[in-house]
């Protein structure tokens, strides 16, 4: 057998070997590439079929159960020197300082830590107390339920509730002095215009005030001298109604809202933030 048909037998017996012996990682070669790896994969977003749909937010229920409704104490806050020009009987409410003062004479008075408006949600000025209501149901208003749709139409009183054990309702607006089960909020500029109180500050609050009774919502405080009324007046005194510990008013809402510096009823849109922690 000539040389050269030696070679090429011994050349092509080669061949077969290396095809029927082939190392794993080679196998794939026409599907894997080189390397035996995947194809590269890209990140960019595929426009071979119609982009996947996002999901929807669940919808909160129609009506939502607030929890228990223990019985809460009233717990007594401090009772400090307090130099004022206010009615005997007053609230007055130190923005800046996040306190509440409950008048007991010209130099005396109760003292609360409470949350205030985070910044673009303060207000100043004066309203009467409209109602107290005991463990109060939440109504969301329809634009804080569509910004978190999760939200109930209607959550009934209870401890799941961030209206507290208590709320004290200001005037036809809004906005109100109310109870919170998040303590942490306390002594905070957290809230979307309402003031919390600690439940049992509020239950205490709540046995003091009486329909009529004036609410002072001030910036600050002087640093000296006495604290007055804005104007330096005492307010009129309007027709007010009746305290209610039964239902809210339907028109009233029971959430949280804005307002902006130009005083009560001047209402911004509260953001979402804020939409479950009144």
């Amino acid at each position: 057998m000539s040389g050269v048909r030696v070679s090429a037998l011994v050349l092509g017996a080669g061949f077969l070997m290396v095809g029927s012996a082939a190392p794993v990682s080679a196998q794939g070669l026409s599907q894997y590439g080189m390397w035996g790896s995947g194809p590269p994969t890209s990140r960019s977003p595929s426009f071979l079929g119609a982009a996947p749909a996002a999901p929807q937010a669940a919808r909160g229920a129609e009506l939502a159960q607030g929890g228990g409704r223990p019985s809460i104490s009233p717990k007594s806050p401090k009772r400090v020197s307090f130099d004022n020009r206010f009615e005997p009987g007053s609230v007055v409410i130190d923005t800046a300082g996040r306190k509440l003062y409950y008048t007991l004479s010209q130099n005396s008075a109760y003292v609360y830590p409470v949350a205030v408006g985070r910044q673009g949600f303060t207000w100043t000025g004066m309203e009467r107390v409209s109602r107290v209501q005991s463990w109060p149901d939440w109504h969301p208003p329809a634009e804080m339920r569509r910004r978190d749709p999760r939200l109930p139409v209607k959550m009934t009183g209870g401890v799941r509730n961030p209206l507290g054990a208590k709320a004290i309702y200001l005037g036809n607006t809004l906005y109100r002095i109310h109870g919170t089960n998040e303590t942490r909020s306390i002594g905070t500029a957290s809230s979307s215009g309402c003031f919390r109180m600690h439940n049992g500050h509020v239950v205490h609050l709540a046995g003091l005030v009486d329909a009529g009774a004036p609410v002072y919502v001030m910036r600050s405080l002087p640093k000296s001298g006495p604290a007055t009324p804005p104007g330096g007046s005492k307010p009129k005194q309007p027709a007010v109604q009746e305290v209610s510990v039964e239902s809210p008013a339907p028109t009233a809402g029971d959430a949280d809202t804005g307002a902006g510096e130009n005083g009560a009823g001047a209402a911004e849109p509260a953001d979402a933030a804020d939409d479950q922690a009144i």
